[in-house]
């Protein structure tokens, strides 16, 4: 009853009422109050009452007058964050390589939990190591394009020749997987020669690992040497505040979380090929193909929006 009594002044609609129910003032863009801000708004109107009838008739008001504009209470932010976070899963999820290698993650966690045994942890890894062969049908075709593209303007013969060495033993060997795939599903019936491709395709992945590794290696040298030469040009400025300097830092993490991944898909491509069945067991090639999995699913994630500056 107290708010139809309540005469209301234009002074009373002020930007803080408009902050405090997440309504902005005209001029301005809307704002996002946390909801401890609107919880201490409302707290201080409880204690004194006339500062709760005007908060209450103030409220009344602008629903009155303002119906377009939504009043945003915290588990209506909390529906937003979630619904954000819930579109960029989708995206992430959408690409074909991304869920490739959430699948090889499952595949080689498998192999790390069964070492070798039959069970079913080692039935997962071999369902799911067929599945994944479906993910790449038709892969080789991307670096059988680089390799045939030109290398770009500027490189050394020995970084060209790595490059093109490994584009060739990768599309070798997703298109000699095709033929394994073929076998296992009963579409080629020489299970002989499957098993030989099946061995020469996995020597072709552990060439192009040992030439991944020392691609990034030259370029880790590169890096290095660009920074320290930037490094001596900055001595009389704060490096974390010169953005050519901080991208070189972003590159040179990069780099390196590469070799890590190309070195350990070496390691683990000689426990498939059972070429140190001793020192590299099953458990341990699972354990490495685990890592190297989830760095490659690091990787894939979107990249963070860039502040836009004022």
């Amino acid at each position: 009853m107290f708010i139809c009594q309540y005469k209301i002044s234009s002074s009373a609609i002020d930007d803080n009422l408009f902050h405090c129910l997440h309504w902005p003032p005209l001029h301005a863009p809307f704002d996002v109050a946390t909801p401890s801000a609107i919880i201490s708004n409302i707290l201080c109107c409880l204690h004194s009452p006339l500062q709760l009838h005007s908060f209450v008739a103030e409220v009344s008001f602008a629903t009155l007058y303002f119906p377009h504009l939504p009043i945003r209470t915290p588990m209506t932010i909390t529906l937003d964050a979630t619904r954000a976070e819930l579109a960029l899963l989708v995206l992430y999820l959408n690409k074909a390589e991304a869920r490739d290698k959430i699948c090889r993650a499952i595949q080689y966690g498998s192999k790390f939990l069964s070492n070798g045994k039959p069970g079913t942890a080692q039935n997962v890894d071999k369902t799911t190591s067929l599945a994944r062969k479906v993910f790449r049908l038709f892969k080789f075709v991307n670096d059988l394009h680089a390799l045939i593209t030109p290398p770009s303007p500027g490189s050394s013969l020995p970084v060209i020749l790595l490059g093109k060495s490994k584009n060739a033993l990768l599309s070798t060997f997703l298109f000699l997987d095709q033929i394994v795939w073929a076998s296992r599903t009963g579409i080629y019936k020489n299970k002989e020669r499957a098993e030989l491709l099946g061995r020469i395709s996995l020597y072709c992945w552990m060439g192009s690992s040992a030439c991944t590794t020392l691609l990034e290696l030259g370029e880790l040298g590169r890096i290095s040497s660009a920074m320290t030469k930037l490094e001596k040009e900055l001595k009389q400025v704060d490096r974390s505040k010169d953005e050519q300097y901080r991208n070189k830092i972003k590159q040179l993490n990069q780099r390196q979380l590469a070799l890590i991944k190309a070195s350990m898909d070496f390691v683990v491509a000689i426990g498939l090929l059972q070429l140190a069945p001793k020192k590299i067991t099953p458990r341990v090639t699972g354990a490495l193909g685990f890592t190297t999995s989830l760095i490659s699913c690091y990787q894939l994630l979107p990249a963070p929006a860039r502040e836009k500056k004022a």
